[in-house]
C-alpha cells in the first residue's frame, strides 16, 4: 500500500495543452517535462502530452531524454541544459536536439555525429538580458559559422529566455529582450544562416503576447494547470487577453498513521512550537520534509481530511506531520488525506502552499520526492 502518492489527471494535461494549441495554432507545442515534469512524473506526463498532440518535448538533462526514449517515445526531444562533451555519442544515439552556446560542445557533437553517420540539429541560445546561458548577436553569428563549417551538425534554430516576465506587470524589460532577439535573428539571416525554428515563448509569454510565439512554444508550468504568477494573470487581464482556463493536474495524497486525543495544555512536536488550548484530536501523517512537504509549512498549512480542513500542528518533521482533525468527522488509520489538491468543496493549491512557505508554486511541485509514485488518473 502506498503511504503517500501523487495522482496526475490525464484529462487536465490534455485540456491545458489544447488551451495553448488554440492560442498558438501555427506554432509547434513543446511541453517542458524537465525536473520530473515539474514534479508530476516524467514519463507518465510525457506520454499524456504526446497522446494529447504535443509536437516536441523539452528536457533539461540527457538522463531525462534517455528515460523518454526508453519509455518508447519517438517525438523530437529538445535538451535545454548542458550536455557534457563525453555524452555527445549518447545524445546522437537518442536523436535529440541540443541548445548550444560554446564551440567545444559543437565540435564534440560534430565528431560524435560523424562517428555515427548522422546529422544533428542544434539551436543557438541567444543572450538577450537574462545573463544565464547564451551568446550575444555577434557571438551567435560566429558560432553559427562554425556549425556551418563542421560535418554532422546543422543550425536548426535559436532560443532565448526572459529574465523578468513573470514577476511584474511592467514588461518594458521583456520588450527590450524581444528587440535583442529580433536583432540576433536578423544578424544570422544577414550572414546567410536564418534560423528555421525560433523559440522565445514560455508559458507567460505565450499567454500575454501572440507575436512572441514564433515557430515553437515551450510550455512550462501552465501545461500542468498552474499560472506562472499572479502578475501574469493580472497582466492578461490588463492586456485584455483571452485567459486560458487552466486545470491543475496534481493531487498529492497520504494516509493517516495514527489518531490520538491530546489534553489542553499539551505540546505538539519538536521545539514545542504548538500548544493545545482545548482537547484536540490529532492525526499523525507519514510524510515530511524529506518527502517534499516543506518545513516552512509548520503551524501554517492545512490538509484535507474527509473534505474538511485540518491544520498542521507543530513542526513538520523529516518523515511525519501532525494535523488537527477535531472537526473532520470520523477519522481512522489509513484514511486518505489530501496534501495538495481538492477534496469535496475544499482545495489546497500549490499557490497557497507556496505563499505559506515563502516560495513559488514551481518549487512546491518539483520538490515532491521522486521516490513517491505518480499515477495517471482519469
Amino acid at each position: 500500500m502506498d503511504l503517500t502518492w501523487v495522482e496526475v489527471s490525464r484529462s487536465a494535461l490534455e485540456h491545458n495543452l489544447k488551451q495553448f494549441r488554440a492560442m498558438a495554432p501555427r506554432s509547434l507545442l513543446a511541453p517542458v517535462v524537465k525536473a520530473n515534469a515539474y514534479g508530476h512524473g516524467l514519463l507518465q506526463s510525457a506520454i499524456a502530452f504526446v497522446e494529447a498532440g504535443a509536437d516536441w518535448l523539452c528536457v533539461n538533462a540527457i538522463y531525462e531524454a534517455q528515460a523518454l526514449r526508453d519509455g518508447g517515445l519517438g517525438v523530437p526531444i529538445y535538451v535545454l541544459g548542458y550536455v557534457a562533451n563525453e555524452d555527445m555519442d549518447l545524445l546522437c544515439t537518442l536523436g535529440c536536439r541540443l541548445v548550444v552556446y560554446n564551440s567545444e560542445s559543437v565540435r564534440s557533437l560534430s565528431a560524435a555525429a560523424v562517428r555515427q553517420g548522422t546529422v544533428m540539429p542544434v539551436h543557438i541560445k541567444l543572450e538577450t538580458g537574462n545573463n544565464r546561458q547564451g551568446l550575444k548577436a555577434a557571438e551567435a553569428v560566429e558560432l553559427a559559422r562554425l556549425i556551418r563549417s563542421l560535418p554532422g551538425v546543422e543550425l536548426e534554430g535559436v532560443s532565448s529566455h526572459y529574465a523578468d516576465i513573470e514577476d511584474t506587470t511592467d514588461h518594458s524589460y521583456a520588450q527590450h529582450q524581444l528587440s535583442r532577439f529580433h536583432e540576433a535573428c536578423e544578424a544570422l539571416a544577414s550572414a546567410g544562416m536564418p534560423p528555421r525554428v525560433r523559440n522565445f515563448s514560455n508559458s507567460a509569454a505565450a499567454i500575454l503576447w501572440s507575436e512572441t510565439q514564433f515557430d515553437l512554444v515551450r510550455i512550462g508550468i501552465s501545461a500542468y494547470g498552474m499560472w506562472p504568477s499572479k502578475e501574469t494573470f493580472v497582466s492578461a487581464v490588463i492586456l485584455g487577453r483571452d485567459k486560458p482556463q487552466l486545470r491543475p493536474a496534481m493531487t498529492w495524497k497520504t494516509r493517516v498513521a495514527q489518531v490520538k486525543d491530546i489534553e489542553p495544555g499539551e505540546f505538539v512536536g519538536y521545539g514545542r512550537s504548538f500548544r493545545t488550548t482545548h482537547t484536540t484530536r490529532l492525526a499523525v501523517l507519514p510524510v515530511g520534509y524529506y518527502d517534499g512537504y516543506d518545513r516552512a509549512l509548520s503551524n501554517l498549512a492545512h490538509v484535507l481530511v474527509n473534505g474538511h480542513i485540518a491544520p498542521v500542528r507543530g513542526r513538520v518533521c523529516m518523515n511525519m506531520i501532525m494535523v488537527d482533525v477535531s472537526d473532520a468527522g470520523d477519522v481512522k488509520p489509513e484514511d486518505p488525506v489530501v496534501l495538495l489538491g481538492s477534496d469535496g468543496r475544499e482545495c489546497v493549491t500549490a499557490e497557497q502552499l507556496a505563499g505559506w512557505a515563502g516560495t513559488i508554486n514551481y518549487e512546491i511541485t518539483t520538490r515532491i520526492c521522486e521516490r513517491i509514485p505518480r499515477y495517471l488518473v482519469d
